[in-house]
């Protein structure tokens, strides 16, 4: 399971950044594409966050969609799934999003 080994360096980054103030919540960006299970990832939190200055802090995790433009046809798309096709077929895209995976905030005391 990657998403305890991803959940544990967003903690790292937290807990660094917070320094000995109180985190009570992390916001997190997670394209669908990244293939990371949000629920396996709240699960890991509760772990990781143990005995840190997170113990106890809200993981709130957004998912934005994929987005692809087609090189053949010009159409940018929403991706839903790994295998990255446009609707005229053509397999010569460039995903724009969908596979971040950024901290986007934290609140702190």
């Amino acid at each position: 399971m990657h998403e305890m080994s991803i959940t544990q360096s967003v903690v790292d980054a937290v807990c660094e950044h917070a320094g000995d103030r109180t985190v009570h919540s992390v916001q997190v960006q997670i394209g669908v594409l990244c293939a990371v299970v949000p629920d396996a990832m709240q699960f890991c939190f509760e772990l990781a966050t143990q005995g840190t200055v997170m113990e106890g802090a809200r993981l709130d995790i957004e998912q934005p969609p994929g987005a692809a433009h087609c090189h053949e046809c010009g159409a940018d798309f929403e991706v839903t799934d790994f295998i990255v096709l446009c609707r005229c077929g053509s397999a010569d895209v460039t995903v724009m999003s969908g596979r971040e995976l950024r901290i986007m905030s934290m609140e702190v005391s």
